[in-house]
């Protein structure tokens, strides 16, 4: 394999900002430090596929603002082909507003800007692309009628997709039916399948639900607690690493971008989500999404000492990540 890998997705600004706890409903809270990223879901397991030295070719929509010459510069920075991505003059580039609490647990809200403009034609003019990829990393932070165009190119073509169905929206079983691996949250699960997963039969049912649409492996993801894996033949539950959070933020994009990445090196699914799972854990002890992507020895340096050390650490700096 030539490590190849075509990530179709969002790119976003994240406006950041860490509170004693996420207002509630009418409510103001005084807000700490503020600080502001590059973000989306697309972007952010596009720079952990290429951290993790993945060969990463972007593909979305932005606006033709600062902010968008802004993270295609980032982009650059990290390696990623940018030739495909779209400006738009019709929309800004898209932004998020997150709070972060004192636990590191998070609240979003996106507003979609120049993403909701990336076009199935758009995706069609990229098939040579997508048809010399190992594999095609999706998710639905844009509009999923050019998700699923880039999906069925991928099929029609052998090459492997991998679809992080988030944020959860209804899939028709013709888009499903394209897809290899599918990575949800417990969240996404439920909302997808209608199964609450808290245990390995739950999961087990969830995934049969999958299965039945034709996706061959199943990777759901439950936060500090670890991940399920699984197929036909079992299921695997992951526990995740112990780590002191501080700020969970683009966690899950960490781990799909990683696991694309080593699956892209033709690494079994097995050691593909281990070293997926100790890059979420190394990236929560960071804060901003983008900015706690860990580097391929990083990440090996972290399964062979099984905990986080100082000699990994901060390599990255505070400043990266931040626009």
């Amino acid at each position: 394999m030539n490590h190849n890998i075509v990530v179709v997705g969002s790119t976003n600004i994240d406006l950041f900002m860490k509170v004693h706890d996420i207002p509630k409903p009418g409510e103001t809270v005084i807000g700490k430090e503020f600080y502001k990223y590059f973000g989306g879901k697309g972007a952010n397991q596009a720079i952990a596929a290429a951290r993790f030295k993945g060969n990463v070719t972007f593909i979305g929509s932005l606006g033709n603002d600062s902010d968008g010459l802004s993270a295609i510069k980032n982009f650059r920075k990290e390696g990623i082909d940018t030739k495909n991505i779209k400006k738009s003059l019709n929309k800004p580039t898209g932004l998020a507003l997150i709070f972060v609490d004192k636990k590191g647990e998070n609240s979003i809200a996106v507003s979609s800007g120049a993403n909701a403009l990336l076009t199935v034609d758009d995706v069609i003019a990229c098939t040579d692309i997508i048809k010399k990829s190992d594999i095609l990393l999706l998710q639905l932070e844009i509009p999923v009628e050019t998700v699923k165009a880039a999906a069925k190119i991928a099929y029609e073509n052998n090459v492997k997709v991998i679809l992080n169905p988030a944020p959860a929206c209804p899939l028709d079983d013709e888009f499903y039916s394209y897809v290899s691996i599918i990575t949800p949250n417990i969240h996404e699960t439920e909302s997808l399948t209608g199964v609450k997963v808290c245990s390995d039969k739950d999961a087990l049912i969830a995934s049969n639900v999958f299965m039945e649409k034709g996706i061959e492996t199943v990777i759901i993801t439950d936060g500090a607690k670890g991940v399920y894996k699984c197929d036909k033949m079992e299921v695997k539950f992951y526990p995740a690493h112990q780590v002191s959070a501080v700020d969970t933020t683009g966690a899950g994009d960490i781990f799909n971008g990683v696991f694309a990445s080593a699956m892209a090196y033709g690494m079994k699914i097995e050691k593909a989500v281990d070293y997926a799972t100790a890059a979420a854990a190394i990236s929560v002890t960071y804060e901003g999404a983008q900015n706690s992507a860990p580097t391929k020895s990083e990440v090996e340096n972290f399964l062979l000492n099984k905990n986080l050390n100082k000699s990994f650490i901060n390599i990255k700096g505070e400043e990266n990540g931040k626009v």
